[in-house]
């Protein structure tokens, strides 16, 4: 799923491709650039979280080595995302107890990069992220992955409980893990096929997704801190599955 890491050119093309879902690691603009299109540009960035700098045309030049770049220049991901019903097709005709794990709003790169490791070492099937308000799978994301973001099938939807409604249609239970909840992840079947729903460091979930969800389970925390790194949520969650198909 390794692809080359290309540049983009031109405000209107890396606005489209930003509006289109197409991962971009960072965007390079003009500095004092003026215009609706700058402007339309950098709202979209702002959105999006995506990471940008305002750089002077010399730096812009030699990025684009003589394209027309007209005030801005954005690199695109290494990641190739894959079809989510492609996907679906393939597992569900292989597997009977297939994992999949939903990522609603994961919004650091490195949380984003451990996730993505430990989904890869316990042998998730595939991971589906949001077009919008995910963290870029960018270099960060990658390195701390140590590579695993480039052995996943890592799917792209527009909204996390598009992809609810397709998994619950295939008889997939959807495990959400919150701390809304008095059930414990250690009293839920993970046997089954399962999609496990990890949500943003600062929102969690989103209360669509949770309405939608066959379970949700909290892991016990006996301190005084009242959360989990969302990583370290996740990689238990995933871990307790492991436990119970061995």
């Amino acid at each position: 799923m390794e692809q080359e890491v290309t540049k983009i050119f031109g405000l209107r093309a890396i606005l489209e491709a930003i509006n289109s879902g197409q991962e971009i690691e960072k965007v390079y603009i003009q500095k004092e650039i003026q215009g609706t299109l700058a402007k339309a540009l950098q709202h979209s960035i702002n959105e999006n979280k995506i990471p940008f700098s305002f750089v002077p045309v010399e730096k812009l030049n030699m990025l684009s080595k003589s394209q027309n770049h007209q005030g801005a220049v954005a690199k695109t991901s290494a990641i190739s995302f894959v079809d989510l019903d492609e996907v679906l097709t393939k597992i569900m005709e292989t597997k009977t107890s297939p994992v999949f794990l939903l990522l609603d709003q994961i919004t650091d790169v490195r949380n984003l990069g451990a996730i993505l490791r430990t989904a890869e070492c316990t042998g998730v099937d595939a991971v589906i992220v949001p077009t919008h308000g995910n963290a870029p799978i960018n270099a960060d994301a990658i390195k701390t992955s140590a590579g695993a973001a480039f052995k996943l099938s890592i799917c792209k939807v527009h909204h996390v409980l598009d992809a609810v409604h397709q998994l619950k249609a295939l008889d997939i239970q959807i495990v959400s893990v919150t701390e809304k909840t008095d059930t414990l992840i250690y009293d839920i079947d993970f046997t089954k096929a399962t999609a496990i729903v990890i949500g943003s460091e600062e929102k969690g979930i989103s209360n669509s997704v949770l309405k939608n969800s066959d379970h949700r389970g909290k892991l016990p925390l006996l301190g005084s801190i009242a959360s989990l790194n969302v990583s370290v949520a996740c990689g238990a969650a995933l871990y307790e599955m492991v436990r119970q198909k061995a």
